[in-house]
């Protein structure tokens, strides 16, 4: 981090700025759907306004990441959420008529269910979109009128305290909130009685938090990531297979929780699969080390991490290929923390790289017989972020994904399905829970509070359930159980 540090925030801090929230959220009352806007518009504005800061600080914190790729994968669409939620807030916060059941309807009895902030929302973000993770889910949690305190990640320290300038420029301390700090302030951060709490980062950490939230029945929404596999079928094109993993293994140096974690392929294609691929990670990066396009991986325990990776895998047999076309000598680098691209072939399961999720350009390349095969082997394991299928034949494509269960999938690409506001994005089980983009992530950040009208006359007589009981109300039962 080039001595770049970010100070802890004591607990008893983050506990005053989440009362003072409370206490200005329920001072509010209800929350319009113009407040919500301005709100949306302030945090476009945040992103807009520093835009080229913003792709300066996170180059900065990773040691290198091209403008291009914080564009694309940070400014884009975190801008996309916003404005969605901009354009939607009004449809989405009016309250759904729902029908009764009979005879209730009949007599006069009316009900809806009325969109409701659930208060005071926190909010921890980790590092590798350090954008996106921060305002695609704000654009939902302003849409649904709630106040937020964002704690963003360590691992980026320039951004993280470039946030909380610019937050604080366009928003009281009473609307939207951001606190900076490493592993004391993030425990401190989750033991707090949000209303709601999401976190986005490593399982492992994610029960963690879950435990924290425990004590104070805080709802969480988590986004954790996982082994998200990829099945090539026998009908796929292995050109497109080759360019379409390549393109998002090695986007962000594959630092993405919905990267292709490891490969699926006939064994029959398994070596034309390996020499399309190396060629095209080859055509998009034909130097690496020397290379702006290529990120650097986020820190050095991270890079010895990978590195380590390669050499259990190594060591355990496996027929490494590292892809490097330039020849650069990667050992020799100073603080750059670059690694290059790398295929594992034949891995085993006792390996590490087949044990975690990766975050890195390593892409471990097992091989099947029949289908059914890698079916079992995907479900024998923790339910994953992704799923990505690869193939024309529409009857196997049913099979693997009614047969398997994961986050998301995308078919015939990688990772598109995580770019779509339209879509709820979320995990399941070990990868996650709740979801959020869109609607699905305003109705996430809201209280469905279900509200019913009944009329004057007294149902409560008309059914015979008013004591003492008598013959009306084992009739009407009996007429409604029929």
């Amino acid at each position: 981090m080039d001595g770049m540090t970010l100070n802890e925030t004591p607990a008893e801090d983050i506990a005053a700025k989440l009362q003072a929230q409370r206490h200005s959220y329920l001072a509010e009352g209800f929350v319009s759907a113009e407040v919500r806007k301005d709100r949306l518009r302030r945090a476009l504005k945040c992103l807009m306004d520093h835009k080229d800061d913003f792709i300066r600080l996170i180059s900065e914190d990773f040691g290198n990441r091209s403008a291009e790729t914080t564009l694309f994968a940070d400014v884009a669409a975190s801008s996309g959420a916003l404005k969605d939620a901009i354009k939607h807030v009004d449809k989405w916060m009016k309250p759904s008529k729902r029908k009764l059941q009979f005879p209730l309807g009949l007599l006069g009895a009316k009900a809806q269910v009325v969109p409701q902030p659930k208060g005071v929302v926190g909010l921890i973000t980790p590092w590798n979109f350090p954008l996106t993770m921060v305002f695609v889910p704000l654009a939902q949690m302003l849409a649904a009128g709630n106040r937020v305190i964002i704690k963003p990640s360590e691992h980026t320290p320039r951004t993280s305290n470039f946030f909380k300038e610019v937050f604080a420029q366009n928003f009281d301390e009473t609307e939207v909130a951001v606190v900076t700090g490493a592993v004391q302030t993030s425990q401190a951060f989750a033991s707090q009685p949000w209303d709601h709490l999401m976190f986005t980062g490593a399982p492992v950490v994610g029960k963690l938090i879950m435990r924290a939230a425990s004590e104070n029945l805080t709802p969480v929404t988590l986004e954790l990531g996982g082994k998200s596999p990829v099945v090539v079928g026998k009908s796929a094109d292995l050109d497109m297979v080759a360019e379409r993993v390549a393109t998002f293994k090695h986007m962000n140096a594959g630092q993405i929780c919905l990267a292709p974690d490891y490969i699926n392929i006939d064994a029959d294609r398994r070596d034309a699969f390996v020499d399309t691929y190396t060629k095209k990670v080859s055509s998009m990066y034909p130097s690496m080390l020397a290379n702006d396009q290529y990120t650097s991986i986020i820190s050095p325990r991270h890079r010895e991490r990978l590195e380590g990776y390669i050499e259990d895998a190594k060591a355990k047999g496996a027929d490494v290929r590292i892809i490097n076309p330039a020849d650069e000598d990667f050992a020799g680098q100073n603080q750059a923390n670059k690694l290059p691209s790398a295929l594992i072939l034949d891995p085993t399961d006792d390996m590490k790289v087949m044990q975690e999720e990766i975050f890195g350009p390593i892409l471990p390349v097992r091989t099947y017989e029949k289908t059914s095969e890698v079916i079992d082997y995907v479900n024998a394991r923790e339910r994953p972020l992704a799923l990505y299928y690869f193939g024309g034949d529409k009857a196997e494509e049913a099979e693997v994904l009614t047969r398997t269960t994961s986050g998301g999938v995308t078919v015939n690409d990688v990772l598109w399905h995580g770019a779509h506001e339209n879509l709820p994005f979320g995990g399941v089980g070990n990868s996650g829970m709740g979801h959020y983009h869109g609607y699905d992530g305003f109705l996430e950040f809201s209280h469905q509070k279900s509200v019913l009208r009944h009329p004057k006359l007294s149902i409560g007589n008309l059914l015979g359930i008013v004591p003492p009981y008598t013959d009306k109300l084992r009739k009407n039962v009996e007429r409604q159980i029929k």
